[in-house]
Order: structure tokens, then sequence, then C-alpha cells
């Protein structure tokens, strides 16, 4: 069921469809819809310990599900696939936790944890992204300045080099208070700019929204 949900989304590019009521129906008969599915070992391959194989064993669920199907059923609520080209975004993710400011980078291992986080949300959501190299974020002063700072003809400039076609700009900020991530995304494509404010728990969840949103608006060209 949970699957379904996720490949609804990513199909269509429309992020509103998760959570919807909806969904209930055809989540409940999920598994008549599933082609084909496999179960990948987390731990296969690592050095056995006192307690692999039993409650601490993870596994990871790839499921495929029938096409026809899953197109029908967004035909009856209304939504179409999103079959035409997918633009690369370009991805530009400043976060902000206490006094530490930090990009995220492509090169850098600092953000190794959180390139890898992004990196899944945008496959999760059906997009594919590339991240600005540590050289290029010095070169228009991510350092020194926010990125909300920094002129967008020079983000897109940097993005463009790496073939991105769209640029998603992201500040996250660590609210100690509500212990959440709040964050603000722009998208800049042809000389447009839509906004978006969202908030979550974890930074793996406000990458999965960002970037959903931003397939959302770009599904909506």
């Amino acid at each position: 069921a949970a699957c379904l949900e996720d490949v609804l989304v990513k199909v269509s590019g429309q992020l509103r469809l998760a959570g919807d009521k909806r969904l209930r129906p055809y989540k409940a008969e999920a598994a008549k819809l599933v082609r084909d599915f496999s179960y990948r070992d987390e731990k296969g391959g690592k050095p056995k310990n006192d307690e692999q194989g039993t409650r601490d064993r993870s596994f990871v669920l790839t499921a495929a599900f029938d096409e026809t199907a899953v197109n029908g059923i967004l035909g009856k609520l209304g939504v179409k696939p999103w079959l035409s080209h997918r633009p690369v975004l370009g991805v530009f993710v400043e976060m902000q936790n206490g006094a530490r400011r930090y990009v995220i980078a492509a090169d850098s291992k600092e953000t190794e944890l959180q390139r890898a986080a992004l990196l899944a949300a945008g496959a999760k959501r059906g997009m594919q992204i590339v991240l600005p190299d540590a050289a290029g974020l010095a070169g228009i002063g991510a350092g020194d300045q926010a990125i909300a700072a920094i002129a967008p003809a020079k983000l897109v400039e940097v993005a463009a080099a790496r073939g991105a076609e769209a640029v998603l700009v992201a500040r996250l900020v660590w609210d100690d208070r509500k212990l959440r991530w709040t964050a603000d995304w722009q998208i800049e494509r042809q000389g447009r700019s839509q906004r978006r404010q969202l908030s979550a728990v974890t930074f793996d969840e406000a990458f999965r929204q960002g970037i959903g949103a931003a397939a959302q608006i770009l599904a909506g060209q």
C-alpha cells in the first residue's frame, strides 16, 4: 500500500496525492496490482553479529506495479501520468543548525549524508537532480553569503554547467523549539519563480517534500 502511493505520486508528479483519502480503496487492494517484487538485504555481505538474522535485520522492498492499472487509478482520480520530458533539477540547499551554516555540495564529505538523502528523494519522486560542486559554490561566494543573496542568474549558470534545466533553491533552518526543519523552497525556470514553505521533522522528509513540490509545479506546465 505504501509503495502504491509512492508510485502514484512518482508517475503523475503530483505530491498532492500523498495522503489523499481517495487512495484508501486502491491501497487496500494494492497487492493485486503488483507485477513483481523483490527484497534487498541491507546487511548483505556485512560481517554477522549476534543479532543479525533476527530483529535487527532490515530489508528494502521494491515493488513493480502494472502500468495499465496505475494509469487507470490516476485516470479515476482525474490525474494524468507525467509522460513528457522531466527537466533536470539543479538543487542548491543551504542548511542552518544553530550557528552552523553549510551548503550541500556534490563533492563534500561534510555533507555526504545530506547529499545521499537528496539523491534518494529525487529518485523517489522521479526527478533527476544535480548538485553544485565545491568549486562552483566558491565561485559564486556561497561560503560568504546566503544563497538567497546570490543573483538567480549566477545560480542558473552554475547549475546549467552541470546539466540542469531548472533550478531549485532551498534554505532549511532547524527550530529547537518545535524540533523540526522549516524550509523555504524556490524554483526558477525560464525566468519564472515559484515559492513554497514547508516543514518536516527530518531533513530526509524535507527533501522529499521540496523535490515533490517542485515536480508538481513542473508537471503542471
